[in-house]
């Protein structure tokens, strides 16, 4: 029997199931594909989870296969310069197409011990009081201590949990898919130029290879949404747009998305969780989604192995819905204002000229960004200081760099006092003392998603929150 079974090889399981062999806990992972679509459905990360991957040691393999971008134009289309002075040791999005962030993080969980298996589809979950069974199609049974869906909007595991996903269906569609074309470069970006003016949901753009990147609003809405778009939709949609179907030819794949809108009631039933687009789905503009399944993983995976390695405090694990649920919601609410802003349509024109406007405002543009960037994501953690469930970003140490100093995934304790201890957690909390230049407060309790648990000065106060975040005590070893 294994600790976890993930369903699902998306960047949200890969992830996940990295987290929790980095505490030690057995993890198989089940894809039904039987090999990586190659589908380039997000193509970059956005500051928060750059971070993640620093916090990790990953990132050094995602900045050699990906390009950086400034952070402008990210909000509905709106290009403004990125603010200044952003919280953050990243500001900037880096841009790396899905099929590469899958593979990273799929390599990065099997060199940590994770089992992958693909062509293996669920068709079935029966949930006890100890553990799940797994039922996949051929018949082969596998039991596990938990699961966890990450299996997409379409999520068996969802659906067999029957779990409502209230939201509202698709009112738009977009096609979407790379494949070669005749046209010469400055032709096509003449001519993008022009459309994209006044319709922000059409592009073609080079994506290296001789392969071009080209995405069109839809005729109509698709009344099967699992079927992908014929090659003819999206010439014929060229054509519309722009007068030109720029002798588009050879597709490699094709696809299409809508706006539809929709989060799970709950993220956990019993022994099942939810994460990444099983949870939440939303349409992709401002390029959110992936991003926000891994911060779902990011969240999730210490806590859940907190649970299997026996030492998480009640409630821990029910944090995972409250923390992430309200996340989930703000960024839904969030693209479909996007959507709302890309309307051709004039009294939506009117709304975007007004928040372009508004965003000439310093502490405007700087909280759409924020927002978008999930650097101003705060969990409720308690009353107090500003900081308190807040990430807390890169900072250089007398020890080397503060996220070089996370990889553990330990949570840990910046001390510029010099009198506080973690004596009792120190195999899940790490102590560093000495004075940080960048940090104004005292004392600073880090969890092992890099968010500010407690800020002070007195011993008692942080054992209180050493007991609330990290459980109890544990007596040093011996000998």
């Amino acid at each position: 029997m294994f600790d976890v079974i993930i369903v699902g090889a998306s960047p949200t399981g890969s992830m996940l199931a990295a987290e929790l062999r980095l505490h030690g806990v057995s993890t198989l992972v089940l894809e039904k594909d039987a090999k990586p679509t190659g589908i380039a459905r997000s193509l970059g990360l956005h500051v928060r989870s750059i971070e993640v991957m620093d916090q990790r040691g990953l990132l050094e393999r995602f900045l050699a296969r990906g390009q950086k971008y400034p952070l402008n134009g990210f909000f509905a289309g709106i290009s403004k310069p990125a603010p200044a002075d952003l919280d953050t040791a990243h500001g900037y999005v880096l841009g790396i197409p899905q099929p590469v962030t899958d593979q990273l993080l799929e390599d990065h969980a099997a060199g940590l011990g994770v089992e992958i298996r693909r062509g293996c589809e669920l068709v079935a979950l029966t949930r006890s009081e100890d553990q799940v069974e797994v039922e996949l199609a051929g018949g082969t049974r596998l039991h596990a201590r938990y699961v966890v869906g990450c299996d997409g909007g379409r999520s068996r595991v969802r659906k067999l949990l029957n779990v409502a996903f209230p939201g509202e269906q698709s009112r738009v569609d977009t096609l979407m898919g790379e494949m070669e074309l005749t046209a010469a470069p400055e032709e096509v970006a003449a001519v993008v130029g022009e459309i994209s003016k006044t319709q922000k949901r059409f592009g073609v753009g080079p994506i290296g290879g001789g392969l071009y990147r080209v995405v069109v609003p839809a005729a109509h809405v698709a009344e099967d949404r699992a079927v992908p778009p014929v090659f003819e939709e999206i010439r014929q949609q060229l054509l519309t747009w722009a007068g030109t179907d720029f002798g588009v030819h050879s597709p490699r794949w094709l696809s299409r998305f809508g706006d539809a809108t929709r989060i799970a009631e709950h993220y956990r039933v019993g022994r099942v969780m939810l994460a990444g687009d099983a949870a939440h789905i939303h349409t992709p503009v401002g390029g959110q989604g992936l991003n926000l399944g891994i911060q779902d993983a990011f969240n999730l995976g210490w806590k859940l192995a907190a649970t299997i390695n026996g030492w998480a405090p009640d409630g821990l694990l029910d944090s995972y819905h409250t923390e992430r649920h309200p996340v989930a919601a703000d960024v839904l609410e969030t693209t479909r204002a996007n959507m709302l802003l890309l309307d051709t349509d004039p009294g939506p024109q009117a709304v975007r000229k007004l928040i372009s406007d508004l965003m000439d405002f310093d502490d405007v543009n700087r909280f759409l960004i924020e927002k978008l960037t999930a650097i101003s994501v705060r969990y409720d953690v308690g009353q107090g200081h500003d900081l308190l469930g807040r990430r807390l970003r890169d900072m250089e140490l007398a020890q080397g760099r503060l996220y070089e100093r996370m990889r553990t995934g330990h949570g840990l304790l910046l001390d510029q006092t010099g009198r506080l201890t973690v004596s009792g957690w120190a195999d899940r909390v790490d102590l560093i003392t000495g004075t940080v230049e960048e940090l104004d407060e005292p004392a600073v309790l880090l969890r092992p998603d890099g968010h500010i648990a407690w800020i002070g000065d007195d011993q008692d106060a942080l054992t209180g929150h050493l007991l609330r975040w990290f459980g109890d005590q544990r007596p040093a070893p011996t000998g």
